[in-house]
C-alpha cells in the first residue's frame, strides 16, 4: 500500500489518505464508498489561501470522508477531509453565470472556519454528487462508531426452589392455579427468548460491515507480509495462511465499485479494485487463474452487486494503463487467463521438462492432471502450458481412446541422415532404457 508523506496545510483539516497499489482508497471501519467524480480541483476561498490547491484528481465521497486522489503522478499526495469537520454546506444556486463556469460546491470546515471550494471540471452527475454529499453529512455515520453498545447481561431462570416459597421469597402457587401460572411463565420466557434472538440478529447485522472491514485490513496485512524464501517453512504456518486466505475470500469486498457510485469512471475503478482483489486468488492458483474462475470469485465477493462478464473483461483490459502487478493473457487456444507480471514461462517450461524426462514419464507420458500436480495449478491451466510447450517444440502429443497425453520431443535428437542409429546417451538414451524396462 502507498500513502502520502505528511499532512498538508491548515492544522489537520486535510489528512493523508492511504491507497492500495492500484490507487484505490483504503477504507476505514464501517466506511462505505458512495460516489466518485473525476477531474476535480479543491481550492481555498480565503485570502490569502489557507492551503495549497489540489489540482486534477478523482474525488471519492464515502460515508465518512471526502477523498481526493491525484489522477497523475504530479507530486501531490492522496488527501482526505473528514465529514465530521464540515460545519456547513452552502446551497448551490443556479444562475446564468454559473452556466458558463465549472460546477462548484462550497463548504465550511473546522478548524478555523475554513471555506473550501470543490470545482468539477470533468464529466459526471454533479447534482447527484451534491445530493449524496448532503445525505452522508446529515447521516453522520462516524458518530455511530463513537456510541458504545452496552451489552445487557441476561440471567437465566436459575434453579427452582423446593418447598412453599420460591427463590424470590414469594409463595409458590400449587394446584390448577400453579399449572396455569407455570404455563404463563413459559409463554413469557418464550416471548423473551424470541425478542433476545431478534436483538442478537440485529446486532449481528450491524456488525457485518465491521467484520468485512476487519477482513480487508487483515487481507492487506497478509499481502504485505514477506513470503518465506527458504525450504524450512513451517507446514502448520502455511496451512494457517491458506485457511486465512479462504476465510477472507468468503467474507467479500467491503465497498464494491458500482455504476451508481463511480459513474463514468466505473470500469476504471472496477479495474483498480479487481487488481487489488485478484492477488490472493492468484497466489492460491499458482500465479495464474482463468477468467471464468475469477468471474466466480469476484462476483461471490461482491455479494448482490454482481457484474457482467463484459464488465470483467473490460476491467482486465484496462490494466495496461495502470501500474498494477497483474495482467490479462490470451493463449493460442483462445483461453484467457489472469497472471502475475512476474510470471515466467521459461520457469514453467523448465519444470515441465523435468517432469517429462523422468524415467517413468518417458515411458508413459503425462496428462494435464499430472502436470497440474507438479505445477500446483488447475488442470485446465496445466493443459494450456502443455500445449504451449508443444508449440515451442518441447513436447509431442498422443491422442488415444485413453485421452490426450504428452511426451518429451525426441525428434530433434534423431539424426535425419541416419535415423536407424540407436544412441546410448542424452535423453534419447534414457528413453531407450525406459522403454526397454517397459518391454521386459
Amino acid at each position: 500500500m502507498a500513502s502520502g508523506s505528511s499532512s498538508i496545510g491548515i492544522g489537520g483539516l486535510f489528512e493523508n489518505a492511504e491507497v492500495t497499489t492500484s490507487g484505490r482508497p483504503v477504507l476505514r471501519r464501517n466506511e462505505v464508498e458512495c460516489f466518485l467524480l473525476s477531474s476535480v480541483d479543491i481550492d481555498s476561498e480565503d485570502d490569502p489561501p489557507r492551503f495549497t490547491a489540489l489540482r486534477s484528481g478523482n474525488l471519492i465521497l464515502t460515508t465518512h470522508r471526502l477523498i481526493w486522489i491525484p489522477s497523475q503522478s504530479n507530486g501531490a499526495v492522496p488527501s482526505s477531509v473528514p465529514l465530521a469537520a464540515v460545519t456547513h454546506i452552502y446551497s448551490h444556486k443556479k444562475s446564468i453565470k454559473s452556466m458558463f463556469h465549472s460546477p462548484r460546491i462550497r463548504f465550511q470546515a473546522n478548524p478555523g472556519s475554513i471555506v473550501v471550494t470543490i470545482v468539477f471540471r470533468g464529466k459526471g452527475d454533479f447534482d447527484e454528487f451534491l445530493t449524496k454529499l448532503w445525505e452522508c453529512w446529515r447521516g453522520r455515520a462516524w458518530e455511530e462508531e463513537e456510541k458504545s453498545e452496552s451489552e445487557t447481561s441476561r440471567s437465566g431462570s436459575g434453579t427452582v426452589a423446593q418447598g412453599l416459597y420460591g427463590n424470590d421469597g414469594t409463595v409458590r402457587m400449587v394446584g390448577l392455579a400453579g399449572i396455569l401460572r407455570k404455563e404463563q411463565e413459559q409463554w413469557e420466557s418464550t416471548d423473551k427468548s424470541l425478542q433476545d434472538a431478534f436483538q442478537d440478529l440485529n446486532a449481528l447485522m450491524s456488525k457485518a460491515k465491521e467484520m468485512v472491514s476487519l477482513a480487508e485490513k487483515m487481507r492487506q496485512k497478509l499481502l504485505s507480509a514477506p513470503s518465506s524464501q527458504n525450504g524450512s517453512t513451517d507446514d502448520e504456518e502455511m496451512g494457517s495462511k491458506e485457511e486465512m486466505q479462504q476465510w477472507m475470500l468468503s467474507v467479500g469486498i467491503i465497498s464494491p465499485v458500482t455504476k451508481e457510485s463511480a459513474g463514468a469512471l466505473y470500469h476504471q475503478e472496477l479495474s483498480r479494485q479487481l487488481a487489488d482483489f485478484v492477488r490472493i486468488p492468484l497466489e492460491q492458483a499458482g500465479g495464474m487463474i482463468s477468467l471464468t474462475d475469477m468471474y466466480y470469485h469476484f462476483n461471490r465477493a461482491r455479494g448482490t452487486e454482481l457484474i457482467s462478464p463484459d464488465d470483467l473483461w473490460q476491467a482486465c483490459t484496462l490494466w495496461e494503463k495502470f501500474d498494477v502487478p497483474v495482467m490479462l493473457r490470451k493463449f493460442d487456444s483462445g483461453v484467457m487467463v489472469i497472471q502475475n507480471k512476474s510470471h515466467s514461462d521459461e520457469e514453467v517450461m523448465s519444470r515441465i521438462r523435468m517432469l517429462v524426462t523422468k524415467t517413468e514419464t518417458l515411458k508413459v507420458g503425462v496428462t494435464a492432471s499430472d502436470a497440474a500436480l507438479t505445477l500446483k495449478i488447475a488442470p485446465a491451466m496445466a493443459k494450456e502450458h502443455l500445449l504451449t510447450a508443444e508449440t515451442k517444440g518441447l513436447l509431442c502429443r498422443d491422442m488415444s481412446p485413453d485421452g490426450l497425453r504428452f511426451y518429451f520431443n525426441l525428434f530433434p535428437e534423431i539424426d535425419p541422415t541416419n535415423i536407424h542409429i540407436v544412441k546410448d546417451f542424452g535423453t534419447y538414451g534414457e528413453w531407450i532404457k525406459a522403454t526397454s524396462l517397459l518391454s521386459v
